[in-house]
């Protein structure tokens, strides 16, 4: 066979949709050219030259640095130049491409310039989402797969444009998303391992908890959504780990909800979906412990483009004047979780974002029924620190120069967990906007530690109170508008255009 894809000349596009089309074009001989290829290979058949296909290239020509609307958080160069990215699976991102695409031309009024880039496609990124390469070839064939195909090429797809360490050399084009193609296809293989859903079904709100209760709920209420076909909440399916897909009860079944299976056991940060027909509800992910499993799972799905992401858990409560259940909304982190000090250091501040916070305290106050000087009994605004010692109590204290307790008090904490701060701080490197509502479940700093019996029921007594704040928070910020919620705060200097 042909050794290399049908390569497209890049071409000026006026019309957005024209240019998303072009890059369906593109793609799709792409990847088609790649799984024939692979198919020969399997079958033993002697394929000859290297095979490869290259992803779509977006590219934008600018001379000015006039825009349309300066109150825009997205959708502009920063400068006169030439800005380009490529592009990865136009069938799953149509509607997110289409409104970049929009914007850019709004923005500036140049053509859109698409056609092939030089970026080889990987082969395993070129599978269908069920096919796998280990079923398919012995262990000779896969040791010559090199030879014959693009394999996944980590050079290719680091964070150094959202991490702000990325410069381009003389000459070279300055970049036009956050994530080139390689870097948002290995995300999207890795959701899949992680969370047990497919990345179609991921909503553009997203609650992350680090508790079994809360996903435990999440189900009871997803099911009861969809037998609820009166009160016109908008959800369409649920979907839980293996693909099942649960339709809303008036609803016909659609071919996909038959390739659904409930898996033998669950995946590491299994994802449960609310579905809405324009990606606008709710996803939400057990994360399980810890900073670097909220690091992991926050760094997949950013490159999903989400509108929102948002923290609910429990937290241990440092004052004595706080009470078991009472809520923490966070307005600024104390960051000892680590895991992101390379990318994102430590002196770099993670600042609460206006429309997330008065989303979550009202939520507070209409769930609870509570508002003014009651609402501040059960609420508390403040600083909640994240660390990656889950027995910080244990580290010694005794003539140290320093300990967590000391720090904690310096900081003017009144909470810590494990992953709010990791979640905020990754949510601020990747331009999501995001917030953290936690429930003090015990004060350790006071004697009351957690113990078995307790926790459980407090858990229970508490969770559908604090998992319901959470989605009206959500729902909220659907409501206001996605423009409203996207900050300028948390673009840089030379900003990508892409949202």
């Amino acid at each position: 066979m042909n050794g290399h894809a049908p390569h497209f000349e890049v071409e000026d596009f006026a019309d957005p949709a024209a240019a998303l089309a072009r890059v369906h074009e593109i793609y799709d001989l792409a990847v088609d050219h790649l799984r024939r290829g692979l198919q020969h290979y399997v079958d033993g058949a002697d394929i000859g030259r290297h095979v490869r296909a290259c992803y779509p290239l977006l590219r934008v020509r600018t001379d000015t640095v006039a825009r349309a609307d300066s109150r825009l958080s997205y959708g502009f160069v920063a400068g006169p130049g030439v800005f380009e990215t490529t592009l990865t699976r136009p069938d799953l991102f149509a509607d997110y491409y289409l409104e970049q695409f929009r914007l850019l031309v709004e923005n500036h009024g140049v053509a859109l310039q698409v056609g092939s880039s030089t970026q080889p496609i990987p082969v395993h990124f070129a599978l269908p989402e069920h096919d796998y390469l280990e079923g398919h070839l012995g262990p000779e064939r896969r040791r010559l797969l090199r030879d014959h195909f693009d394999l996944p090429d980590l050079g290719a797809m680091d964070d150094g444009i959202a991490n702000g360490t990325f410069e381009p050399g003389p000459g070279e084009p300055h970049p036009l998303s956050l994530f080139t193609a390689p870097r948002v296809d290995y995300s999207l293989h890795r959701l899949r391992h992680y969370t047990g859903t497919r990345p179609a079904h991921f909503q553009n709100f997203v609650l992350f908890t680090n508790y079994q209760f809360y996903i435990d709920e999440f189900i009871r209420l997803g099911h009861e959504l969809m037998a609820d076909t009166a009160s016109g909440h908008g959800y369409e399916a649920f979907v839980e780990p293996g693909n099942v897909v649960t339709r809303r009860a008036d609803l016909a079944p659609q071919a996909e909800d038959a390739e659904g299976t409930p898996p033998p056991r669950l995946p590491q940060m299994p994802a449960y979906h609310l579905v809405r027909g324009d990606h606008a509800g709710i996803t939400m992910v057990n994360i399980g412990v810890g900073p670097a499993n909220a690091k992991t799972i926050t760094d997949h799905i950013a490159v999903l483009r989400p509108h929102a992401w948002i923290m609910l858990g429990h937290c241990a409560g440092l004052r004595n004047s706080q009470h078991l259940g009472d809520y923490v909304l966070a307005h600024g982190y104390v960051r000892e979780d680590h895991v992101l000090d390379e990318e994102l250091p430590p002196w770099v501040p993670i600042p609460p974002l206006a429309e997330v916070q008065v989303a979550l305290e009202a939520a507070v106050a209409e769930v609870t029924q509570l508002s003014g000087y009651e609402l501040k009994r059960l609420m508390r605004t403040g600083t909640v620190a994240s660390t990656d010692n889950r027995n910080w109590e244990l580290l010694p204290s005794h003539g140290m120069s320093t300990s967590p307790e000391r720090r904690f008090s310096q900081s003017r904490a009144v909470a810590l967990d494990m992953e709010s701060a990791t979640i905020a701080a990754n949510g601020f490197r990747f331009r999501v906007p995001y917030g953290t509502l936690l429930c003090v479940s015990d004060k350790p700093l006071h004697g009351e530690i957690k113990l078995p019996g307790m926790a459980d029921k407090f858990y229970r007594e508490r969770v559908d109170q604090h998992l319901r704040i959470g989605i009206r928070a959500l729902e909220q910020l659907r409501a206001q508008g996605v423009d409203r919620l996207h900050s300028r705060k948390l673009r840089s200097f030379a900003e990508v255009a892409f949202q």
